[in-house]
Parts: C-alpha cells; structure tokens; sequence
C-alpha cells in the first residue's frame, strides 16, 4: 500500500501523540503521587538500523507491551535503574524500601510491570478513541540491561526500512524522576488507520481514556 498521508491528518496524529503522553503522565501522577510533566514529544522517522542508536546503550529497565491490533508494533517504557527502584517503591505505597544493588525484588518487577500496564492502557485508549477502533495489547514484560538490548529483546520488528517512533519525556517530581515512552507502531497499518481520521476530530476529547484508576 502506499504511505501517503494528508498533513492535516498527521497533525491530528502528532496531537493525538503529545495528548496521550500528557494522560500517561497524569496517570503516573497518580499512582506515584508525584507531580508528573511532559517534557518533549516527538515524533521520528528512523531507518531500521538507527533505532538502537536513537535508544542508546546506556544500562535502563524497559517495560514493554505487545499491541496486538492494528497499528501493531510496541509501547516500551525506559527507565534508569534509580528511578525504575523510587517508582516501584512509590506503586507498592511505602511497603518497602528500595532494593539494594543493581537487581529487582520480585515486589519491584511486579510493581513496574503493573505501573507499565496502567500506563499503556491510558496512552493506547485515547488513540484508539480518535481512531475509532480498538487496540488489544499484550502482558508488560520487564527487562533490565543495555537498552539497545531491550531492543532485541522485543523482537518482532516489522519487514521495512522505515520505523515510525513517538517518543515523549515524562519527569515527575521536579525532573528528579523521569521515563521515556517510545511507541513503534508498524507503519503501513498506522498509515491505514491516519487515512480513516475525521478532520473534524477535537484530540484533546477523544484521547480523554476513561479514569482507569477508579
């Protein structure tokens, strides 16, 4: 298929982007009770082989989720290590102290993997409320390493030269805190579902996802 797009449809795309980061910062917010902002979105075209390189190789804790409906592809939360630990601690209401050394309690990768699903779950509602569909996903899975190895640890990328990446910088608490969400929808399916949005869509109520928290 071919990949034209209008422009006017890809602003409301790139709205929809910056919308939905702003839920999953709101939502993080809530869970952390931490004041949480976004930073920067952006939205990139990347060769396939440049993906690593935009990630980076610096050690991180990914969690990411599978979308199982079209536009397909992956929302990967990346974290620091410090940061990932004071999150998981903050989820779990002061149940623990943060573990010691580079590894996670078992209470730490189920508190990151439960922050993750709420997470994707507010950003890929309100995407699918403008795209009128909806989107399945999959069971957040958590890694820690290189990030560009996290990378290879989602596997499953898409047969084309060109990756589509959302990348939005969330920080909580004054930037002390701070994740990075990168969604890689694959392309083609994306396209497909921009071609369908109405010009008449008001972003900023559609990506409202219902207050998942409650």
């Amino acid at each position: 298929m071919g990949l034209k797009v209008d422009v006017r449809k890809l602003d409301l795309f790139n709205q929809m982007a910056k919308e939905g980061s702003g839920t999953v910062a709101e939502n993080l917010g809530q869970l952390t009770g931490l004041d949480a902002t976004v930073r920067t979105s952006q939205i990139n075209f990347l060769d396939i082989a440049d993906v690593k390189t935009h990630i980076g190789d610096d050690k991180g804790v990914g969690i990411y989720v599978e979308l199982n409906e079209p536009p397909y592809g992956y929302v990967l939360f990346l974290l620091e290590p410090a940061d990932s630990k004071q999150m998981a601690s903050a989820m779990m209401g002061g149940m623990g102290e943060p573990s010691e050394g580079e590894g996670f309690s078992d209470m730490e990768r189920s508190a990151m993997q439960e922050i993750g699903n709420i997470m994707t779950s507010a950003f890929i509602d309100g995407w699918a409320n403008v795209l009128e569909t909806t989107i399945d996903m999959g069971t957040p899975n958590f890694v820690f390493g290189p990030a560009d190895g996290i990378i290879d640890e989602m596997g499953g990328w898409p047969d084309s030269d060109l990756v589509f990446v959302v990348d939005s910088r969330i920080t909580v608490d004054d930037g002390d805190l701070g994740m990075t969400v990168y969604t890689f929808p694959e392309l083609e399916d994306l396209v497909a579902l921009i071609q369908d949005i109405d010009l008449d869509t008001d972003v900023a109520v559609d990506t409202e996802a219902s207050d998942i928290l409650d």
